[in-house]
Parts: structure tokens; C-alpha cells; sequence
């Protein structure tokens, strides 16, 4: 009876372990050498399941369509003019009305999505402002 465990056990120590070398192996490839030349500058959802986005491909901007379906190419766009325009946007981001101000922090994995602290953190100041009575 003890050979048996022993045995599963072993058994199960080596199925997760090739999990974890299979899991550090893929990650390996996703975030190789070429994750810094695709960045996403913008992303605004049309619909429930469409948005338009600019991404930064090395030194060109582009302007994707994008559905569950499908992503299609709209155009392209001024990559400087994009870069100029979004700088005064992080100033204001940083400092608000009524609010202290806080140094423009790093563009993280989570900005835009539900699981950013900024994201709630504007929905607070959001929240606050309506309820604020004068």
C-alpha cells in the first residue's frame, strides 16, 4: 500500500513539474525579443464587442478595427502628432482639480482594465464629484 502512494505521488510531482517547464517555456515565447516593438497607445470601444485602436509598430502608428471576428487595418497615423497630444493628456491625468498631485506614473500591464488601481481610483473621484453637494 505504501509503494502505491509513493508511486502516485512521484507520478504527480512529475505532471507538474513538465507543467511547470512547459508554462515557463510558453511565457518565454510570448514575451521574447520582439515585445517591445508593438505597443497599443489607445484603445476606444465602440460597441459591445468592437473598439478602435492605435498601435505603435517600431516608428509608424496605426489604426486598427477590431471585433471578436477579425482585426482590419483603417489607416495610419501621425505618430509625433500622437506622442504630442497624449503628454498634456498624462499631465492632466496627474494633476486634478482639488486633488494632490501625484508624479505621472509608468504605463502598466493593467491600465484601462478593471483590474487597474487607477481605473478604480477614477471611478472614485468620479463617484465623489457627483455626490459632492455645494
Amino acid at each position: 500500500m505504501i509503494e502505491l502512494v509513493v508511486r502516485i505521488a512521484f507520478s504527480l510531482l512529475v505532471v507538474l513539474g513538465l507543467l511547470w517547464g512547459i508554462a515557463r517555456i510558453s511565457r518565454r515565447r510570448v514575451t521574447g525579443r520582439g515585445a517591445t516593438t508593438l505597443t497599443v497607445l489607445a484603445r476606444q470601444q465602440l460597441g459591445r464587442n468592437s473598439s478602435v485602436a492605435v498601435v505603435r509598430v517600431v516608428d509608424r502608428a496605426i489604426v486598427l478595427g477590431v471585433t471578436d471576428a477579425q482585426v482590419s487595418l483603417l489607416g495610419e497615423a501621425d505618430l509625433a502628432a500622437l506622442e504630442k497630444a497624449a503628454a498634456p493628456q498624462e499631465r492632466r491625468d496627474a494633476v486634478q482639480v482639488g486633488a494632490p498631485a501625484r508624479a505621472a506614473a509608468p504605463l502598466g500591464r493593467l491600465d484601462g482594465s478593471v483590474l487597474s488601481p487607477k481605473t478604480w481610483r477614477a471611478l472614485g473621484d468620479a463617484l465623489r464629484e457627483r455626490t459632492v453637494r455645494s
